[in-house]
């Protein structure tokens, strides 16, 4: 008989999906039980990294994105388990977890489902390990900050039951979507779940539905898992704030009486309103404060310049008419910012090399664009480059000032590297060296520490037990634990010890060739991989639409000599048009073939492919997948270049 079924719902979540995985099966080694993957139609390699790795794994691969209720439900259909877990593939579960849970719900009958101790990557308790139902009255307390002002209130803080001990056995009203521990039979006297909620909502309906059975829904901490909270869904986004919401209009709607449903829904939706005008201020405060204060302080700065200039070069005579604030000043300001941005000087790293040649090219468009007005129209090439100078300045000090506030995103490079060290057995932390030095980030590793006394040699500067001293005296910003010689359990013990620390935690799988970090995979630094994402950078990405904007412009102008004398067809003025419009890129991926392409970073479909750049004989499929590959991994804009020019007949296809 099948004790347990852990039914995970993947979401373009990989390098997350392989770890929890592995620590899956890590602890289920003395329990019979089958694991299902639902993936619900990833682009990012997911399902080929299960079928390679995990052949153990139930895998259910959706065509479309149903929703996180349909996903479950399709593989609860099919679990035999007595004891049925939905876990997030954005965790890490003990070896002795579902042990643990089993036992429990074995000694209490009454237990419908239970959820355990979630702390996140720098080892904080997540509150949301136990929660309570989303009543008009706890609701409203959440959404208007009540329950933060009075964390351990039993009234307040009710949403996330502040007042009960994080560290003792409690019944509860919710269970966290992110381990929900079940009972089969309960499922099947309450129902799966409401395929009505898309994501969010669908535990609060179910924990409901399970203390209305005559079940019980318990906290239980004696087992603690990491959930690198906010990895399946990007939290921040306005998407989120409704689609959470929205959630809870319908469990009202479903559970609530008329009248409380009504004005539940009343206060929703006014918090929907709400907070969405708090994340599109915020978000717009935080992306467009620079270039307005940029364009502001600019301008200012000429209104103040041109007076002075003018008493400077003719003895205060009005030289400049009106025109040149009005229509000159803002002409300019604009192509500097423009270049600027282009350039990648709003990028979240701030590079001074990013704003010394965004200013430069910026000035030389403006000067070439001077020289070829008519001469009442060009006022002071002198006040161009005082105006350069001014620019540089101006932005400049306008990033030490975002840099120094928390609230912006815009920060300087660390000149100091990242201080790790890395805990385990020798083998293990070469394999994780070569992982860290190959990586784009490259931090500086300090020395490596022995899991146990018996094991540490000369290679090692301590030992695990002796981590707070070795962080202390070394200054240590981050640990790198090796799971194959650290167990789950005990990387989560020494999480909880070493909180107060501030130290971010990092966990190497073994035969993998992903690092999973701390908070989330939205910060930089927070995943060491070697992969093959440089095409998919930030500015690699910017880089390639500016190239085949560019391109684009400059055939389209010349496509009547084109035509003529290099008989390209016609159809090339329907490729730049396609390429210029953002539908179509001038490089992409060869698609002529079988080789599959869900491994590589997505771009466009291209005109142009990289065995433009060879022969026109027939290649094989490994030949084709390597020419891709090399082409995602090594990506410049030269590149594009070179295949447009060797394949440059082609471009009508």
């Amino acid at each position: 008989m099948v004790k347990l079924s852990v039914i995970i719902v993947n979401y373009n979540v990989k390098h997350f999906l392989e770890q929890c995985l592995i620590s899956v099966f890590n602890a289920a080694k003395s329990i019979n039980s089958e694991v299902f993957v639902v993936d619900n139609n990833s682009v990012d390699g997911s399902c080929a990294m299960v079928r390679e790795r995990f052949h153990e794994v139930n895998l259910i691969e959706n065509k479309k994105n149903y929703g996180f209720s349909y996903a479950n439900n399709q593989a609860v259909k099919l679990a035999k388990g007595q004891y049925i877990l939905l876990l997030n593939p954005d965790t890490v579960v003990e070896e002795d977890s579902f042990e643990k849970c089993i036992q429990f719900m074995d000694s209490k009958p009454e237990v419908g489902g239970l959820t355990v101790k979630m702390i996140d990557g720098k080892g904080r308790f997540l509150p949301e390990s136990k929660r309570a139902l989303p009543t008009p009255k706890v609701a409203f307390y959440k959404i208007f900050g009540l329950s933060e002002l009075f964390p351990k209130s039993k009234k307040f803080a009710r949403y996330h039951l502040g007042h009960l001990n994080n560290n003792e056995t409690n019944e509860i009203e919710v269970l966290p979507g992110a381990f929900m521990f079940l009972r089969k039979e309960t499922l099947e006297k309450t129902g799966l779940l409401d395929e009505d909620y898309f994501m969010y909502g669908e535990d609060i309906d179910l924990s409901y539905r399970i203390n209305k059975a005559g079940y019980k829904n318990y906290y239980f901490p004696e087992t603690t898992i990491i959930h690198y909270k906010g990895e399946s869904t990007k939290k921040g986004s306005l998407n989120y704030v409704f689609m959470f919401y929205n959630a809870m209009i319908i469990f009202a709607r479903k559970h609530l009486s008329d009248k409380n449903a009504k004005s539940f829904s009343l206060l929703i939706k006014i918090a929907i309103y709400f907070r969405a005008f708090i994340a599109v201020l915020n978000r717009f405060v935080k992306n467009a404060f620079l270039p307005i204060i940029d364009i502001t302080i600019i301008f200012f700065s000429y209104y103040l310049i041109k007076p002075i200039w003018e008493n400077f070069k003719f003895h205060g005579d009005g030289q400049y008419p009106d025109e040149f604030l009005l229509f000159a000043v803002p002409s300019y300001i604009t192509i500097w910012i423009l270049s600027v941005w282009f350039n990648g000087g709003y990028s979240r790293q701030i590079k001074l090399t990013s704003l010394i040649k965004g200013i430069t090219i910026g000035t030389l468009i403006i000067l070439v664009l001077y020289a070829l007005l008519p001469e009442n129209l060009r006022f002071s090439r002198a006040l161009i480059l005082i105006g350069t100078a001014i620019t540089f300045i101006v932005t400049y000090i306008n990033r030490i000032f975002v840099h120094l506030i928390k609230f912006f995103p815009q920060k300087f490079k660390q000149n100091r590297k990242l201080r790790i060290i890395i805990v385990g057995l020798i083998d293990e932390i070469q394999r994780v060296e070569k992982i860290i030095t190959e990586a784009e980030i490259k931090p500086y590793i300090v020395g490596k520490v022995a899991p146990l006394a018996e094991s540490q040699s000369n290679y090692h500067i301590g030992v695990i037990n002796q981590l707070e001293e070795i962080i202390k005296i070394h200054k240590i910003d981050e640990i790198v634990f090796c799971a194959k010689n650290i167990p789950s359990n005990q990387i989560i013990g020494i999480m909880l010890q070493l909180t107060g620390l501030n130290i971010d935690f990092k966990i190497a799988q073994p035969e993998t060739l992903s690092i999973i970090g701390s908070n989330s995979i939205e910060t930089a630094g927070e995943l060491y991989t070697i992969e093959i994402n440089a095409i998919s950078k930030k500015n690699n990405v910017r880089n390639k639409r500016i190239f085949d904007i560019i391109t684009s412009i400059l055939i389209l102008i010349f496509s009547p000599l084109i035509l003529l004398f290099l008989k390209i067809p016609l159809k090339l003025i329907n490729n730049s048009a396609n390429v210029l419009l953002g539908c179509k890129t001038w490089v992409g991926y060869d698609k002529k073939s079988d080789v599959k392409l869900e491994n590589l970073p997505k771009i466009k479909n291209g005109i142009l492919t990289p065995l433009d750049l060879g022969s026109k004989k027939e290649h094989s499929d490994s030949f084709i997948y390597n020419s891709n590959m090399v082409y995602a991994k090594n990506y410049t804009i030269w590149n594009d270049l070179n295949i447009l020019t060797k394949g440059f007949k082609q471009i009508g296809r």
